[in-house]
């Protein structure tokens, strides 16, 4: 029987398919042009398909198009309609940034916005283009527009870690899926690095810097595939889409994807080998997929563990698994692989020596020959090393008993006895109605016998029962009645349909009470599932987390849990009550390997505990220490995998309120930060009045007539040196207070770094007499944009620095020399430095060295330093100087100064 390749589609999917049209409808269309890298042709060729549209008639106006100084993408440019860029200023520039409220309002039919992925300058509308160009879209407007395969969210990772350079701005792979158009533009890696040396896609200076670090060949290589590949998914995601539109069942051999079909033989792990090497050298996607039915639910716990660990064997060597239901495998196995349009399906040969078990493998293979005769069958060899006791190991009586064996249901062999005893109880009931009722009535009696003892007690007895009441019927009430002898051949038909109506019937009743069953703990399993995910969304605390894990595992398991959670250094706290058994050296070594122990594992299988990692997304955040009332429970898969979820779902919750206590505790400190800036900006700003009061009054009275004695001089003269320290450090705070609050604005101009360092000099002349000062500053250093104003107090703070944690005499140099694209100046001394492990910790707020207690100074002056150079762009770090002391480096970007203007003689 062939299933028929015109399927009727499935409404949900369709009805959903046809409101995304509507949807889509009233939209504009969206087409990317897609490369591996900046300088394939992207905009050109975005130009060159609005050109051909324009001479066919069709209005395009140019919303955004950045020619990077390239002369053939400009000449494209030229004589088509730009729309005039909006103006933002921005720290003391202007910025031009597309107007979206223009072009809205002209509403042109088609619109060109370069760079997808761009970033808007502070005060767009949108921080990002892509959110410009739904907007667009929205409207009814068609964009055309570039990216670059680093610009994909998915992939900047990926890319970063080929070429060692994190691109910022990227954009949700879902604006690139759900585009209608996607141009891939791709040239050579050898082309394009020969159109970066020609300078055809940066300026000369620029692209030998390129070449040394992105424009790498391969770099562009990589690149290259990755976008090939992202844009091959794109297409198969079409093709899928297009099969659902026009409810095509048949596949289509598109791709070289592959299903393997694990079996419950012992050489499952072969096939799953087998299938990755496959899907390896064919560089293809796989699934492995697994069809459960009635009958194989009743194999042993081993033999299902097993199935379950070649499924995660799978996993492992990267396919896509699932576990399918059905009645017949052949039908669940075609179905899948419509649905996921695999045009491959690998099957194992079957290893069992039972002619029954091989007449099924070759049924499923023909079945499925039948169903789809379009797919390819690829059958794969058994393993050599392979197990041929499969036969042995299906009729061991494990200890690993089902979970689906019910414990009212008494031993086997009582359920025979019972069985029989069940037929011949019909047979007393049915005596004294002999009189009253004809014989069919009565063989109705032992009918109803046989499927009240297969609903009770299964297949096997309610076979014993049909045999036995068909006996007893005979004997009793078929004449001649007390023999086995019969009178009449219709008798013997009645004893026939007797026969075939009590097995098929036991048979069926048998199967639906295994399945209700089946029903039973699924829904069971699920509905805890579901009471531990809703009672672990509402706690706040880890104590909860553990109360709650504890409760709902005894509850579902039968089962003692015990939840240990790590401190900051990663080892296990041991519980407040002590578990007996509870081996806290497993639980450690469980926990640091991340793999479980105990009971059902590799490790420790002795021990009374099973011991479970708590595996987070970010990193594992605990273990769970289960102690069962019975060994075997730990075994059975189905409870395992239940397991394996509640302690994900326990792990995420414990991440979850580990970064809410993280989002409290930042919270309070920023909050803590600003009330402490508000209040010493509140009290700087009112000291700063009487504290240059008490300096005029004590100027004014040492000038005072008539003349002070020498006593009083001297008092007078203290007196002003310390309002004046106390008004600097009064300052610093202010200074602190205005940086952190953004109110700091930046005087930036192309200076001479040299006159800063002399006038720095000038001003701590007086601190530095007691020391040697040195400068080297490198010869010819250029202009560099800076704030005058606030490098000064920078080199200051860093003399005074240096003057006030070295002796006498101590040499105190400043040094300025170009390094790469910044200037590094240093100022450095050869006192006795930094204390050990405190080079990052000095520049903190209100943080002083070990030597400081007796010296003034509040901890303000290196977190001045450093705040101001990071305006600047810059960067600032101690470490230890060339003379032994302390260093103090900062860094300033160079940039383009102006040119200078010509002067006619």
């Amino acid at each position: 029987m062939a299933i028929n390749s015109e399927q009727r589609p499935d409404p949900d999917v369709l009805l959903a398919h046809v409101q995304e049209q509507e949807r889509r409808a009233m939209r504009g269309k969206l087409r990317i042009y897609f490369g591996a890298s900046a300088g394939v042709g992207k905009t050109y060729a975005m130009l060159t398909a609005a050109r051909k549209l324009i001479a066919e008639g069709q209005q395009v106006l140019v919303g955004v198009v950045e020619t990077h100084g390239r002369d053939e993408t400009a000449a494209l440019v030229d004589g088509l309609e730009v729309l005039p860029p909006r103006a933002i200023p921005y720290r003391d520039k202007t910025l031009s940034e597309f107007d979206i409220d223009a072009a809205l309002e002209r509403h042109p039919p088609l619109i060109l916005m370069d760079e997808l992925a761009h970033s808007n300058a502070a005060g767009s509308r949108h921080p990002k283009r892509w959110q410009d160009v739904d907007e667009l879209l929205s409207a009814g407007i068609d964009v055309y527009t570039t990216v670059n395969v680093q610009h994909l969210e998915s992939l900047n990772d990926v890319v970063g870690g080929i070429t060692g350079i994190r691109v910022n701005e990227t954009l949700p792979d879902k604006v690139f899926d759900e585009a209608d158009e996607v141009v891939l533009v791709d040239i050579p890696a050898d082309e394009l690095l020969a159109r970066l040396k020609s300078g055809r896609v940066y300026q000369l200076p620029q692209a030998e810097r390129a070449a040394k670090n992105f424009f790498r060949k391969g770099n562009l290589i990589a690149l290259r595939e990755l976008a090939l590949r992202r844009t091959a998914d794109r297409v198969e995601d079409d093709v899928q889409a297009y099969r659902i539109e026009k409810s095509i069942g048949s596949i289509w051999k598109t791709d070289a994807a592959l299903m393997a079909c694990i079996g419950p033989d012992g050489d499952a792990d072969h096939l799953v080998r087998s299938a990755a090497r496959l899907a390896s050298q064919m560089s293809a996607e796989w699934h492995a997929v697994y069809v459960e039915t009635p009958q194989l639910q009743r194999l042993p716990s081993a033999q299902r563990e097993r199935i379950l660990k070649t499924l995660k064997l799978a996993q492992d060597l990267g396919a896509t698994t699932a576990v399918l239901t059905g009645k017949d495998v052949a039908l669940a196995i075609v179905e899948y692989a419509h649905s996921h349009n695999f045009s491959r399906v690998v099957l194992g040969r079957n290893s069992s020596s039972k002619w029954r078990f091989a007449w099924q493998h070759t049924s499923h293979l023909k079945n499925i020959a039948d169903y789809a005769p379009d797919l390819d069958l690829i059958e794969v060899g058994q393993s050599r090393a392979s197990t041929t006791d499969t036969e042995n190991e299906k009729n061991t009586v494990s200890d690993n008993i089902s979970e689906f064996a019910s414990p009212r249901v008494p031993a086997r062999h009582w359920r025979y006895v019972y069985a029989a005893l069940a037929s011949v109880a019909a047979g007393l009931i049915a005596t004294p109605l002999f009189e009253v009722f004809n014989l069919v009535n009565i063989a109705m009696l032992f009918l109803l016998t046989v499927v009240l003892v297969a609903v009770k007690f299964g297949r096997g007895p309610s076979v014993l029962s049909t045999i036995i009441g068909i006996a007893v019927f005979d004997f009793f009430f078929v004449p001649p009645r007390f023999s086995f002898a019969v009178s009449d051949f219709q008798y013997l038909m009645t004893f026939a349909v007797m026969l075939v109506v009590g097995l098929i019937t036991g048979h069926l009743t048998a199967d639906l009470r295994y399945q209700a069953r089946v029903a039973s703990h699924r829904e069971s399993r699920a509905r805890a599932l579901y009471e531990f995910a809703r009672d672990l969304s509402g706690v706040l605390l880890a104590e909860q987390i553990s109360e709650t894990t504890q409760v709902i595992i005894q509850r579902a398991f039968r089962a003692q849990a015990t939840l240990l959670l790590p401190d900051d250094g990663g080892h296990l706290q041991a519980p407040a009550l002590p578990v007996d058994g509870l081996d806290m050296g497993i639980a450690q070594w469980s926990f640091d390997k991340v793999e479980a122990a105990g009971i059902g594992t590799d490790t420790l299988p002795a021990s009374n505990f099973f011991y479970l990692p708590l595996v987070a997304p970010m990193r594992t955040r605990g273990l769970l220490a289960i102690q069962p009332e019975s060994k075997r429970w730990i075994m059975i898969p189905e409870q395992r995998q239940q397991l394996d979820t509640f302690a994900a779902l326990a792990a995420i919750a414990l991440e979850r309120v580990h970064y809410i206590e993280v989002a409290q505790d930042a919270l309070i400190h920023m909050e803590s930060e600003r009330l402490r800036n508000s209040l010493l900006a509140a009290l700087s700003h009112d000291l700063r009045t009487p504290l240059t009061s008490l300096v005029g009054i004590s100027e004014s009275l040492a000038m005072s007539k008539p003349a002070l004695a020498d006593a009083q001089l001297h008092m007078a003269q203290a007196l002003r040196d310390e309002t004046l320290r106390l008004s600097a450090l009064v300052t610093n705070l202010l200074d602190m207070a205005r940086i952190e609050s953004g109110e700091v604005k930046l005087n930036l101009q192309w200076q001479s770094f040299e006159e800063i360092v002399g006038t720095s000099l000038r001003i701590c002349s007086e601190q530095l007499q007691t020391h040697k000062v040195e400068t080297r500053l490198q010869a010819a250093l250029p202009l560099i944009n800076f704030d005058a104003v606030l490098i000064e107090r920078v080199l200051c703070n860093l003399l005074e620095n240096a003057c006030k944690y070295t002796p006498a005499n101590s040499l105190i140099s400043i040094s300025a020399e170009l390094n790469g694209s910044v200037l590094e100046a240093k100022v450095y001394d050869n006192g006795p430095g930094l204390p050990a492990g405190r080079e990052e910790a000095v520049f903190e707020k209100f943080t002083r060295g070990e030597r400081e207690s007796a010296l003034p100074g509040v901890g303000l002056g290196l977190a001045i330093c450093r705040a101001i150079i990071t305006a600047h762009k810059g960067t600032m770090h101690a470490a230890t100087s060339p003379n032994g002391g302390a260093c103090f480096v900062f860094t300033l970007p160079l940039g383009t100064p102006p040119a200078m203007p010509d002067l006619e003689e």
